[in-house]
């Protein structure tokens, strides 16, 4: 009996992978370490993440991307989650005529792309994340999850509904020792739960006002809300500033702003967060 739970956990094991091939290569480390998303480590040849009700381990094998722990019926969703239908070499080109700065940062790190992140999880993780630091906040999620998401297996919990969230105080919100910001988590959740604020609208509406929606949540400045917009809508034109950004467009495109890179300015933007963080010019 033993042996055949052993044999029957290694079929499904094997059952629960999906296999991606034809799309454009990516890469795993530029995009799951640029700063968009706070739910997947290294592990292995590639990262494991927590995303919706799944634990994955993804990784590829040539020209294969592996998704292990993904079931076949979800196929589309992880296709949609890493955006594989998005033609960003042809993005790539285009953008690359702009400027010479911006072709060196899209040489350099051409593999990255903007993820499909669920709206609610991207606007809370990117309130965590003011003032703040990726360990400290991957710290911050994991115990929010752990303390109040659903178990989705032995280590791993999904990330905790607004509506469960909107219920607690900032006491009980201690637990996940987020500081100033747990007042700031409770009212974005108390605004999405209420309905006063719907994501679903936020996704369809002009993004000048759906700027100004997000920002009627506490906590939520400029930069969160076009994070939000970006990461959580997949609102390609939104364009997150932050220090690094702010250097950028004042050496390299003075007297301008996001609209000289077009629709695509968030992607413009990812390649030159990228590759002038990572060269700190």
């Amino acid at each position: 009996m033993f042996k055949n739970n052993i044999e029957n956990k290694v079929k499904d094991k094997v059952k629960n992978k999906i296999e991606l091939l034809g799309y454009e290569k990516f890469s795993l480390t530029d995009t799951l370490e640029c700063g968009q998303c706070f739910r997947w480590n290294k592990e292995g040849p590639g990262y494991r993440g927590i995303v919706e009700d799944s634990d994955v381990l993804v990784y590829y094998e040539k020209d294969k991307l592996i998704i292990e722990g993904a079931k076949e019926n979800k196929r589309e969703f992880w296709i949609k989650y890493f955006d594989l239908k998005t033609k960003y070499n042809e993005i790539r080109e285009n953008l690359s005529q702009i400027s010479p700065i911006l072709k060196s940062a899209s040489d350099f790190c051409p593999g990255i792309r903007i993820l499909n992140q669920e709206p609610w999880e991207t606007l809370c993780s990117f309130i965590i994340s003011q003032n703040n630091n990726i360990p400290r906040i991957k710290g911050i999620i994991s115990r929010l999850c752990e303390n109040f998401g659903e178990k989705i297996s032995e280590n791993s919990f999904s990330f905790p509904d607004a509506n469960i969230i909107s219920v607690l105080s900032e006491k009980e919100l201690e637990i996940i020792k987020s500081g100033f910001r747990a007042k700031y988590i409770i009212n974005a959740a108390q605004m999405i739960s209420s309905g006063e604020i719907d994501l679903q609208l936020l996704r369809l509406m002009p993004i000048i006002r759906a700027r100004e929606e997000l920002k009627k949540i506490k906590g939520v400045g400029p930069k969160v809300a076009e994070c939000v917009l970006l990461y959580g809508f997949h609102r390609l034109e939104a364009f997150p500033i932050d220090v690094w950004m702010n250097r950028v467009m004042k050496n390299y495109f003075p007297d301008k702003d996001s609209k000289i890179f077009g629709k695509y300015a968030g992607i413009a933007q990812q390649y030159l967060f990228h590759y002038t963080r990572m060269r700190k010019e």
